[in-house]
């Protein structure tokens, strides 16, 4: 009886204890609390991306939304001597032009064609030149250019002639605009010879309106030197936007 008496007194006190405890509080940790301020290891924070948001929003290039003339040239299979053996591969020459007086050449080698071709493309458009036109579709006046064993001579040419050119100058001169021109190639049929003398006797073109701001005059008294009338210097003057 006494053991009896002795656990029933012993029972509501055990009882009352367990009702005075306090109860765990939702969100805690098993280390005190550390997990307090959100309920969770990034609590507070938003995640990794709350407070910078993504990187998604870029802007897109300048040159994405300009429409370009794309000519393959020539196309070439080379090899590469390792130690196993041989590793073959692919060689491409691309002229890249806006048809406006904006031109540029690019070559790329790959395992593939169309990866040398879109490496080829890549580096014609790093490589764009500004060439001046007169009146938008013939050069202002003859220039030569030679690049090893190739050497190459452009003329202005009247209204209607066309593009008197072959193989590579072709290409540069329809991506570049000109519709009236007569070259002349000797030397090497290389086209990657051909492309770089060209292009070096584009590069030396030159305006009557540059010309005229380099030595400080008019075009006008420039182009009255040539024999024009002055109001014919005045109205080619006045139609001259390079």
């Amino acid at each position: 009886m006494a053991d009896e008496n002795q656990t029933q007194d012993v029972a509501p006190e055990a009882t009352a204890g367990a009702e005075a405890a306090p109860a765990p509080t939702e969100g805690r940790g098993p280390r005190g609390g550390r997990g307090g301020r959100g309920g969770g290891r990034d609590g507070g924070r938003g995640g990794r991306d709350g407070g910078r948001g993504r990187r998604d929003d870029r802007r897109p290039r300048e040159d994405d939304g300009e429409e370009l003339i794309e000519k393959l040239v020539h196309i070439n299979r080379v090899s590469k001597t390792v130690k196993g053996g041989k590793r073959f591969g692919f060689a491409a020459l691309v002229v890249v032009g806006d048809g406006k007086g904006r031109a540029g050449f690019g070559h790329g080698k790959a395992r593939e064609v169309p990866e040398a071709i879109s490496k080829a493309t890549a580096a014609a458009k790093k490589a764009m030149i500004r060439v001046p036109l007169r009146d938008g579709r013939t050069l202002h006046h003859d220039g030569r250019g030679h690049f090893g064993a190739g050497r190459v001579t452009v003329r202005t040419a009247p209204a209607g002639t066309g593009i008197i050119a072959g193989g590579p100058m072709r290409a540069i001169f329809e991506s570049l605009g000109v519709a009236d021109v007569v070259t002349k190639s000797v030397g090497t049929s290389n086209p990657y010879n051909m492309i770089r003398a060209t292009f070096e006797a584009l590069k030396d073109q030159t305006s009557p309106r540059s010309v005229a701001q380099r030595r400080g005059k008019k075009v006008a008294d420039l182009l009255g030197r040539g024999g024009m009338s002055q109001a014919e210097a005045e109205a080619t003057a006045d139609a001259v936007t390079e």
